[in-house]
C-alpha cells in the first residue's frame, strides 16, 4: 500500500520514531506530520522540532495536555483505587489514551489518512494506541512499523540511521527502555530482563533515591481533598498536576514509590520492569486513608472489587469503552463525601498514616470508644451474635445428629 497524502506520527524523538520518519517517506511516499504530546516528560521535549524536521517531517506539533492527563485520567484512576496486579500504578497505561486522543484530533484536523506509532509488536502500547483510534476515528488507518519492517533490533535501527547520515538520539551503552510522564518513570531492558537479577538502582533511578539513601529523619506532608480530588498540599491550594510535581520531589527524596514487578502484558507474555511513582504512591495512600473514614463498609467492599476491573481496563487500553465509563460513574458517586485532610509520614521508602479528618467521617468516638455511650448498648450484641451465628449453630447441630446416626 502506498500513500500520497499525510500520516500523523506519534513522535517522541527517541530512536524508534527517529527511524520511522524517513522509513515512512521511503515506503509510503507520504508527508509525515510529527506530533509530540506532552504529558509531563520534562527535558525530553528539548530540541524535538529541529530533530523532527531534520529527519524529514514536514512539521511538528508539540501539544501540552498535562493538566488534561492529570484531571481526566490520573485522578479518576486514583479515585477508583485502581492498581494493576497489586503493584503497578498505571503510569504509562493512563497516558496512552490521552496521547492517542490528541493524535486523532490532529489527524482529523490535517485530513490525514493514517496514524503511525512506534510501539513494538510485543508490547502493550500498540493495543492502547490502536484501541483509542478505533474508538474515536474508525476511518483512520493505522501503521505500526515494528510489525512490518525488516529491522529486528535497536542495533538495526542505529545502522539505519547511520546509513542515512541521521544522528542517533541515544547512547549505545544506555539502552534501558524508558517511558516518562508527570506520574511516573518506567525502566525495562538490560539486567532487568532476567528476574533473578537485583535491579542496579543506583544506575536506574532518576526520580529519587533508594530507601537506604533517604534521610534518617521523616518528612511529613498534608493533603486535602474535595470530593476525592486533591486540592491542597501542606495547606497551599494548587492544581492537581502541581501537587503531583511537588509530591514527586519530596517522595523521591525519601525513597518512596519504587516497585520491581513482573507483570502480565496484554499480548500474553510476562515482562519485568522497575517503575518510579513517588508522588502517585503518596497520593494513592492519602486518598485511601480518607476513604477509610468516609465510605461505608458495603460501598468500600464493592468499590475494591471493581477497582481490580478498572485497573485491567486501563492497563489494556480500554479507556474509551462503555464499561470504563460506567465504572467511572460508579466511582464518581462514591467520592461525594471523600472530603478532608490526611497527614502522612514519609520515611525511607515507607508512607505511614499520621492522622486524617473529614466533616463526613463515619467514625464516631462515642460509639467506638470502650466507654459505653448512648448510641451503643453492649447488651445488644448478644442478640446480634445469636442471629448472625444461627446458620453455624444449625449446621453444627445437624452434623452432631448425623454423627450419632
Amino acid at each position: 500500500m502506498r500513500m500520497s497524502k499525510k500520516v500523523v506520527l506519534a513522535y517522541s524523538g527517541g530512536l524508534d520514531t527517529t527511524v520511522i520518519i524517513p522509513w515512512l517517506k521511503e515506503n509510503y511516499d507520504c508527508e509525515v506530520i510529527a506530533v509530540c504530546v506532552d504529558v509531563g516528560q520534562g527535558k525530553e521535549m528539548e530540541g524535538l522540532e529541529e530533530r523532527a524536521l531534520s529527519t524529514g517531517a514536514s512539521k511538528l506539533y508539540i501539544e501540552n495536555v498535562t493538566d488534561e492527563f492529570v484531571d481526566e485520567y490520573v485522578v479518576p484512576t486514583m479515585q477508583a483505587g485502581a492498581v494493576y496486579e497489586g503493584k503497578y500504578l498505571l503510569g504509562t497505561s493512563m497516558a496512552r489514551p490521552v496521547i492517542a486522543k490528541r493524535l486523532v484530533e490532529i489527524a482529523l484536523q490535517e485530513e490525514a489518512m493514517a496514524i503511525c506509532h512506534g510501539a513494538t509488536g510485543k508490547g502493550n502500547d500498540q493495543v492502547r494506541f490502536e484501541l483509542t483510534v478505533k474508538a474515536l476515528a474508525p476511518q483512520l488507518e493505522i501503521i505500526a512499523p515494528w510489525r512490518i519492517w525488516d529491522l529486528k533490533s535497536r542495533e538495526d535501527e542505529i545502522q539505519y540511521c547511520e546509513d542515512r547520515g541521521i544522528e542517533v538520539p541515544m547512547k549505545k551503552d544506555d539502552s534501558y527502555s524508558r517511558d516518562r510522564n508527570l506520574w511516573h518513570l518506567s525502566h525495562e531492558g538490560l539486567e532487568l530482563e532476567d528476574p533473578a537479577n537485583e535491579p542496579d538502582y543506583k544506575k536506574i533511578l532518576q526520580m529519587g533515591v533508594t530507601p537506604e539513601e533517604a534521610p534518617d529523619t521523616p518528612t511529613y506532608v498534608e493533603l486535602e481533598f474535595e470530593k476525592g480530588f486533591p486540592v491542597k498540599l501542606d495547606g497551599q491550594a494548587m492544581k492537581a498536576s502541581a501537587i503531583i510535581e511537588k509530591l514527586n520531589a519530596v517522595g523521591g527524596a525519601n525513597g518512596v514509590g519504587i516497585i520491581d514487578i513482573v507483570e502480565n502484558r496484554v499480548v500474553g507474555m510476562k515482562s519485568r520492569g522497575v517503575y518510579e511513582t513517588p508522588g502517585g504512591t503518596i497520593l494513592y495512600a492519602a486518598h485511601q486513608e480518607l476513604e477509610y473514614l468516609c465510605l461505608d463498609k458495603q460501598t468500600m467492599a464493592v468499590k475494591n472489587q471493581l477497582a481490580v476491573k478498572f485497573a485491567e481496563l486501563v492497563y489494556s487500553g480500554e479507556w474509551f469503552t462503555p464499561l470504563r465509563e460506567a465504572l467511572t460513574a460508579f466511582m464518581d458517586s462514591t467520592q461525594a463525601t471523600v472530603t478532608g485532610k490526611v497527614r502522612l509520614k514519609l520515611y525511607k521508602g515507607n508512607v505511614i498514616p499520621a492522622g486524617a479528618t473529614s466533616p463526613y467521617s463515619l467514625y464516631d468516638e462515642d460509639i467506638a470508644s470502650f466507654t459505653t455511650g448512648e448510641l451503643y448498648d453492649h447488651k445488644d450484641a448478644e442478640g446480634f451474635i445469636n442471629l448472625f451465628g444461627l446458620p453455624l449453630k444449625v449446621r453444627a447441630m445437624k452434623m452432631q445428629q448425623q454423627g450419632k446416626q
